[in-house]
């Protein structure tokens, strides 16, 4: 009873002193705050802003383990399973977040409510389950767009046959139908390719699982069943099966991923790739990029339902339940994640997940007519992301799915085949996992 009335006063104390912005980042003389961060040197601008936090505060900020995110997941899931929880801020990421069942708090009654509402609303969409909100978004979100080769939608001939060909403009695509007929008219294999994906693990799998939701099936139903082999299952994968089949990809994609995407359209042989944004100055650069002066961004395509693809994530900044001192931690999340920290952050090519730093953001680009388009392009896609289902299974589901992806991709199976069988592997994890 002592405990839950001290919990309950901690609580009313901790509304008085975050009830308001204009209270943050707060005062809380000699409380010290234990942190499990991502590690790299690109974080490191942003984690100099601790002293500043540290100093306006009063409390200080032990960082107990600096590890790229592999590595911090394997340490924080241990510290799960042995109940041996005595950190209050870690990194967190939406694709991961489902994961950590119980270890982070609800960050809503810890912060202003105007605060949370500067985020960009997918951003705090994706960073909610079961109703808790729990992280903060840092400024390094993930969506993709599509970039494409300027020079072929310019060129007089190819838009005359391929008006010809298919009776409408050639313009850049905005559907993923239009995606398939111009890969396939631009296509001259073994030498120029009109698209690519990532042809295994986990890449795959996020492909596939975006273009069945804008084929407008969903990966789990309501109950938490594998629904991926349906109608709209079979139309997902039967996009990736006609490109290969139609050899409008490069053979090997089966066995590619992102570096691999990467490097194939900065190599001038790929005409339109959908991709994230952190390629975004590689491919307009010179000193890496052959098409350098010639790429254009635009919002990702949609499927037949109308919606477009947009598998997404972010990192960001979450407070575990068991934190003595929640509101100093809150604290300092919102610190690590407020404007001047975005500006930090995104000025280093990372994408904000405030609106504001958004605006500021293109406006610092106004000079750098790619950098813009970019931007714009990336902001428009935000609007339609969306993340991965959210069962802690995810990535064992996916190791098991996508062999059958490839199976189809590959021509040994139908893609209802491989989709029945990849739904029963699913349906065994799940089982096993007594998620159903």
């Amino acid at each position: 009873m002592k405990r839950l009335i001290a919990s309950l006063a901690a609580g009313i104390s901790l509304f008085a002193s975050v009830a308001n912005a204009a209270d943050l980042p707060g005062k809380f003389e000699g409380v010290t705050i234990d942190a499990k961060l991502i590690g790299g040197q690109q974080y490191e601008p942003l984690y100099a802003r601790i002293a500043e936090w540290e100093k306006e505060t009063g409390a200080k900020v032990n960082v107990l383990s600096k590890k790229n995110y592999f590595e911090l997941d394997k340490e924080m899931k241990s510290d799960l399973a042995s109940g041996d929880i005595k950190w209050c801020v870690g990194s967190n990421h939406s694709s991961f977040a489902p994961i950590y069942e119980g270890l982070y708090t609800d960050l809503k009654p810890l912060l202003p409510a105007d605060e949370i509402a500067k985020f960009v609303d997918s951003t705090i969409s994706a960073s909610t389950i079961d109703d808790k909100l729990v992280m903060l978004p840092r400024a390094q979100f993930d969506v993709s767009a599509m970039y494409y080769q300027k020079s072929l939608y310019t060129d007089e001939a190819k838009k005359k046959a391929f008006k010809e060909k298919y009776g409408y403009d050639l313009t850049p695509p905005d559907t993923w139908k239009q995606v398939s007929d111009q890969a396939i008219f631009f296509s001259n294999p073994p030498n120029f390719f009109g698209t690519q994906f990532p042809g295994k693990e986990e890449a795959i799998n996020g492909r596939f699982f975006e273009m069945l939701v804008a084929e407008g099936g969903e990966y789990l139903d309501k109950d938490g069943k594998p629904a991926f082999n349906s109608d709209a299952g079979v139309r997902a994968l039967d996009w990736f099966v006609n490109m290969y089949k139609a050899k409008a990809v490069p053979a090997g994609t089966t066995n590619y991923l992102w570096d691999d995407l990467g490097a194939g359209f900065a190599s001038g042989t790929v005409a339109l790739d959908l991709d994230w944004p952190g390629w975004a100055a590689y491919f307009n650069d010179p000193k890496n990029s052959k098409i350098a002066g010639n790429v254009g961004v635009i919002v990702q395509p949609a499927g037949s339902s109308g919606k477009r693809t947009g598998w997404s994530g972010h990192h960001g900044f979450s407070v575990t339940e068991a934190c003595e001192h929640k509101d100093a931690a809150a604290s300092l999340v919102w610190f690590l994640t407020n404007e001047d920290s975005q500006k930090i952050e995104a000025a280093n090519g990372t994408l904000p997940t405030r609106k504001a730093v958004w605006d500021w953001d293109i406006q610092q680009a106004a000079s750098d007519p790619y950098k813009k388009e970019a931007l714009g392009a990336f902001q428009e896609a935000m609007k339609h992301a969306f993340p991965v289902p959210r069962t802690p299974e995810w990535i064992e589901i996916s190791n098991a799915v996508y062999p059958e992806l490839q199976s189809a991709i590959l021509g040994d199976k139908t893609s209802k085949e491989a989709l029945d069988a990849a739904a029963d592997k699913a349906t065994n994890i799940l089982k096993d996992a007594g998620a159903l």
